[in-house]
């Protein structure tokens, strides 16, 4: 059986929604945290495929986070070697810096549910499925594309959403899996400053939720089961 790993950054954000799609493609599904005392000398390599998760911090925070750099060096490594990876949010961040684009604040916390502009590459393939789907957005971070890299999505606050180098890696800053997990009220809960910060209420992101949780999922699941197809 095939393993995908999951990296987390924070228990609360996990595939979630994509777990259904991993199965079915084969995957056994294992999970490391950063604050386990085995990750730093965890070969991010190894697994089949790699799934790198949010969290709440920033690349450009290193300084707080000991962990961060040999995460950045190791999955430098893995792209390197054209492993499968995914990134999610911060894990897109983490990937972009790995591979030497610069990621720094955006212009204001994107959060709730509405749709990206899918551009014709991402048409062509995986992300056609999210085409006028409202998807989860949470972060306050961006970065510069990557070079031999290409973009695949935007938003009006954040030009870039998603890309992807080859079939073997893809990078979403939005959270399509998100939606229909119980960990999304958590998130309401545990960062009230960023719910704040972006001029919405916790009532409001919860009635979002509730409109346009099952159809994002949905779409985030078919978007995952066609990139897995894919992989080589």
């Amino acid at each position: 059986m095939k393993q995908a790993l999951i990296l987390r950054h924070v228990r609360e954000e996990d595939v979630a929604g994509y777990r259904q799609p991993l199965e079915a493609a084969g995957y056994k599904l294992d999970r490391v945290d950063v604050s386990d005392p085995a990750f730093p000398a965890l070969d991010l390599r190894a697994a089949d495929l790699l799934i790198v998760m949010g969290g709440p911090m920033a690349v450009y925070e290193q300084d707080r986070y000991p962990w961060m750099p040999g995460e950045l060096e190791r999955l430098g490594q893995r792209l390197a070697a054209d492993r499968p990876t995914l990134g999610v949010c911060l894990g897109a961040q983490m990937i972009a810096a790995a591979l030497g684009a610069q990621v720094y604040p955006g212009p204001s916390p994107e959060l709730g549910f509405h749709p990206v502009d899918v551009h014709a590459a991402g048409q062509q393939g995986a992300l056609r499925h999210l085409v006028d789907v409202p998807i989860l957005h949470w972060h306050r971070d961006t970065f510069t594309l990557p070079e031999r890299t290409e973009l695949l999505a935007s938003s009006p606050l954040y030009a870039h959403q998603a890309f992807r180098r080859g079939a073997n890696l893809l990078a979403l800053q939005f959270h399509a899996e998100m939606g229909d997990d119980e960990r999304y009220d958590q998130w309401i809960d545990k960062w009230p400053d960023v719910v704040r910060a972006s001029g919405q209420s916790a009532g409001e992101l919860r009635a979002e939720q509730h409109v346009h949780g099952a159809r994002a999922v949905a779409a985030g699941r078919a978007m995952l089961t066609q990139w897995l197809e894919t992989l080589r």
